[in-house]
């Protein structure tokens, strides 16, 4: 009795908590260079690398994200099919779909890039996935639509690896019961590895 309420049977205060946390995350993300995207070349390509012949699916950066694309281009030198998502309506988790270099984007919402229509759906094994704030315990906080946790709930075998600057990561990220965990974020400091 009395002390701190539990997060997961607090929805008003998990929302406030990660409220906060997503201001303090964007305003230290605001100051970065996105192009420190290609130093996580090395951890994701010889550290932590996808399985032969995997699908990886990846990002689009939007604004001051993290840019993955040289990894992605990587990847897909490497022989990787390469697919990145497509935002459904709100409530359901991401489609993918493939792209290749030089393939024109069509506008998604919320200022996303993704393929077009015509562009072949793709089922991804390994997942580079964005966010705005990560903890070592594998905790991931997005923009607020869910979408990342819907598509790893309903993707249990895939490796999904989260993409950030070392500055956006927080001692705790507040999470409650449906938020995914990540296997592994890597940043230009490192490689982190949760315990579990």
């Amino acid at each position: 009795m009395g002390g701190r309420p539990t997060l997961e049977f607090c929805p008003v205060l998990l929302a406030e908590l990660k409220a906060e946390a997503r201001a303090v995350a964007l305003a230290r993300r605001a100051a970065l260079d996105p192009a420190t995207g290609a130093a996580l070349f090395p951890l994701i390509l010889d550290r932590l690398p996808p399985a032969r012949g995997a699908i990886v699916s990846g990002f689009w950066p939007m604004g001051p994200e993290i840019d993955i694309r040289p990894v992605l281009l990587a990847l897909h030198e490497r022989g990787h099919p390469i697919a990145l998502p497509v935002t459904p309506r709100r409530g359901n988790p991401l489609h993918f779909r493939r792209w290749r270099p030089g393939d024109a984007l069509a506008r998604g919402p919320m200022g996303t890039r993704q393929p077009g229509p015509e562009a072949e759906p793709l089922t991804p094994d390994y997942l580079l996935v964005p966010l705005l704030a990560f903890d070592r315990a594998g905790r991931r906080l997005g923009y607020g639509g869910g979408y990342y946790d819907r598509t790893l709930a309903a993707l249990p075998g895939a490796t999904a690896v989260g993409c950030a600057y070392a500055a956006q990561e927080l001692d705790e990220v507040p999470a409650g019961p449906e938020d995914a965990l990540l296997h592994a974020i890597a940043t230009e400091a490192g490689l982190i590895i949760p315990e579990r």
